[in-house]
């Protein structure tokens, strides 16, 4: 039974990754003039990021060590960077990472998805 929680709670947080993904992509197609002149977007994007290192940090080991193709740790990392250094932020690397880095974890997370579904 316990092995069963570990996958219900590992397929929330790809869920939950693959949800703040989506919400960064619609954001991102606004473009990158949006974003430098739009300080609410950016406080969001910075949000999304968070959610998707949150989520990253809290999968299982056995699901990270599954799929070690992944970016875990870094995932986390940016999140503890952007919560704890929240002044530091540079906004060249949070653009790069919603608008390049995120749209192709998506699809590496899409298909993590799929083989936990199996």
């Amino acid at each position: 039974m316990e092995g069963s929680l570990l996958v219900r709670r590992d397929r929330e947080r790809i869920a939950d990754m693959l949800e703040a993904a989506e919400k960064i992509r619609v954001r991102v197609a606004r473009g990158r003039a949006r974003f430098d002149a739009d300080e609410d977007l950016q406080i969001v994007l910075t949000h999304l990021i968070q959610v998707l290192g949150e989520a990253a940090a809290r999968v299982s080991p056995e699901l990270a060590a599954a799929h070690p193709h992944l970016p875990w740790r870094a995932l986390a990392g940016m999140r503890n960077r952007v919560v704890h250094e929240y002044f530091e932020i540079d906004l060249e690397i949070l653009w790069a990472a919603a608008s390049q880095e995120v749209p192709a974890l998506a699809v590496q997370l899409r298909a993590v998805q799929t083989t936990e579904d199996a």
